[in-house]
């Protein structure tokens, strides 16, 4: 079993860049394809982007698609998402996720270890 800590999150305006992490512990990543989802205010946690364990291909949502990069490094066990050119509409609390599907995967469903989340908050 895999344990997951998300760290990065915080105040940014319109047009600035975070950089999100995804510590996990417990388990190496390369052995489960990692993703990124959110929630924000009052909706349904969404899929972001996901990196396959499988020859670490990538798939992003269309909304931040061009914008964020998700990517591992294996040796520090962790995750990462880059957010550039942010928009108030990225606003959100963002988690990480962990599948054991061996390609890219997006059903929030196919993945069953989560982090407590990280907030992200954009302002105009």
């Amino acid at each position: 079993q895999v344990q997951l800590v998300e760290s990065g999150g915080g105040l940014v305006q319109a047009g600035g860049s975070l950089r999100l992490s995804c510590a996990a512990s417990g388990r190496t990543i390369n052995t489960y394809t990692m993703a990124w989802f959110r929630q924000p205010p009052g909706k349904e946690r969404e899929f972001v982007a996901t990196i396959a364990r499988a020859a670490g291909s990538t798939y992003y949502a269309d909304s931040v698609k061009g914008r964020f990069t998700i990517s591992r490094d294996n040796a520090r066990n962790t995750v990462y998402l880059q957010m550039n050119n942010l928009k108030p509409e990225d606003t959100a609390g963002y988690y990480c996720a962990a599948s054991t599907a061996v390609f890219a995967t997006t059903p929030r469903g196919a993945y069953m270890y989560w982090g407590q989340g990280t907030q992200v908050t954009v302002s105009s």
